[in-house]
């Protein structure tokens, strides 16, 4: 094959592809070219085939896909701690709301953004799916800090800085897409908030805006049962019901939470090609209920990872986020065998792609897609002894073992430290923020 004559080769002791699932390849090297996985092949054979490739030993290290956090809120994170320990429409309606209004511009979500990029790479995040205001500024961040993201374009009936009312964020978000789209790593999502704040006529908008612009519709379902309660009092109906008579039930749909499902909505919900975004740590701390992650698992439902914010979970953690989901669904389910560490696996990389519509390209080590890969260090004391690397991923490796990160081929974190973003400065910035909010 012929390559450049800047391309890498990633010497590791382990690669976990992904696709296939439940696969280990020992001794292996990655070649990465232009950006992309152009060939996986046995160390010993990268010398004669890639003589002039820049050559990144990793002997201690397992190489797999960049992490896809599903569901999030990057700003948020400098409300990390604000409002613990409340029950989910308290703390929404008396210190999340409150203070968004009282803090949320430009710069607080610049500060936010880049505070979350850096949390995510150091901990092997590489795409993250986003749902915030002001998302043209979140975008400027992604360019700058090499990650790549879906984000969303807030609607919802709550007047905030962002617009008064749901038209004026439909508006907004149009302006937004007109303005910074085609970047290759950033695409954009329609994200209302959830059925309790969008009416029948803007989720009608959204759904015929989503199918002409071939986006995703990201949405907060049935993320406590009373809002279930509150839907049948205003509509009539159950939320699904709901989306099901508007049109917006299918395969574009990315759920987050579903904590709520009966057996018929599982089944339906397979059929319909929804993607479901799980968020454990979130779900548990806000005591929202438990997703049935088992069933729909063996229903076929394409299931995702994702963290929330930071404001509701503390931590922009795919590692951990990704134990929680596994332990999660065994405990909920009383099966040990439900989600075992592969499907985990794969739920915080191929399956939280395909839910952004973005599995032709990432979430996965195969040759042509994009070389979005991190390096995860076993030579530590809490790594020992490997029987099964795939295991260890999902139940004993810490994100602080995350010691490289590579997007499209460029590499974001070396040695622990991000290369795009000046992490010291972006931390005290934070601490000025949460200052300002105790002030």
């Amino acid at each position: 094959m012929t390559v450049s004559a800047d391309c890498q080769a990633l010497l590791a002791k382990y690669v976990v592809p992904v696709v296939p699932e439940n696969v280990l390849l020992e001794d292996t090297a990655i070649i990465i070219d232009h950006g992309a996985i152009v060939d996986v092949i046995d160390i010993s054979a990268v010398g004669e085939r890639y003589p002039q490739a820049t050559v990144q030993a990793l002997p201690h290290h397992v190489v797999m896909p960049g992490m896809v956090n599903a569901h999030g809120h990057s700003p948020m994170v400098l409300m990390r701690g604000l409002a613990d320990d409340l029950p989910l429409m308290e703390w929404l309606q008396n210190h999340i709301w409150p203070a968004e209004q009282a803090f949320a511009s430009e710069d607080f979500v610049r500060a936010g953004s880049e505070l979350a990029a850096v949390e995510m790479l150091q901990g092997g995040t590489t795409c993250f799916n986003d749902n915030y205001f002001f998302p043209n500024i979140t975008a400027e961040v992604v360019e700058a800090a090499g990650i790549r993201a879906l984000l969303g374009l807030p609607v919802m009936n709550v007047p905030t800085i962002w617009a008064d009312d749901e038209a004026g964020y439909i508006d907004q978000g149009l302006a937004v897409v007109e303005q910074h789209g085609g970047h290759d790593r950033i695409g954009w999502a329609w994200a209302p908030h959830a059925p309790y704040t969008v009416s029948d006529e803007s989720f009608c908008r959204l759904g015929e805006l989503t199918e002409a612009g071939g986006m995703r519709l990201h949405l907060h379902l049935l993320e406590t049962a009373g809002e279930i309660e509150q839907s049948l009092q205003t509509h009539g109906e159950h939320p699904i019901d709901r989306l099901v008579r508007l049109g917006l039930y299918n395969e574009r749909l990315i759920a987050a939470h579903m904590t709520q499902l009966t057996a018929e909505q599982i089944e339906a919900t397979a059929r319909a090609g929804v993607s479901v975004l799980h968020c454990p740590a979130a779900n548990m701390k806000l005591a929202s209920g438990f997703c049935p992650i088992d069933r729909l698992d063996r229903a076929g439902v394409n299931i995702a990872i994702g963290t929330d914010g930071a404001a509701s979970n503390n931590r922009l953690d795919m590692f951990a986020e990704m134990r929680l989901a596994s332990l999660n669904a065994k405990g909920s389910a009383l099966n040990p065998e439900a989600a075992p560490a592969a499907r985990s696996l794969s739920m915080a990389t191929i399956q939280g792609a395909r839910a952004l519509g973005l599995d032709h390209l990432i979430g996965s080590i195969e040759v042509g897609k994009a070389a979005d890969v991190i390096a995860v260090d076993l030579d530590e004391a809490g790594s020992a002894p490997i029987h099964n690397v795939i295991s260890h991923l999902v139940y004993a490796v810490g994100r602080h073992q995350v010691s490289d990160v590579w997007v499209s081929g460029q590499r974001l974190v070396q040695a622990g430290e991000v290369t795009t973003l000046d992490r010291s400065a972006i931390v005290a910035n934070a601490q000025r923020w949460a200052d300002k909010m105790h002030a």
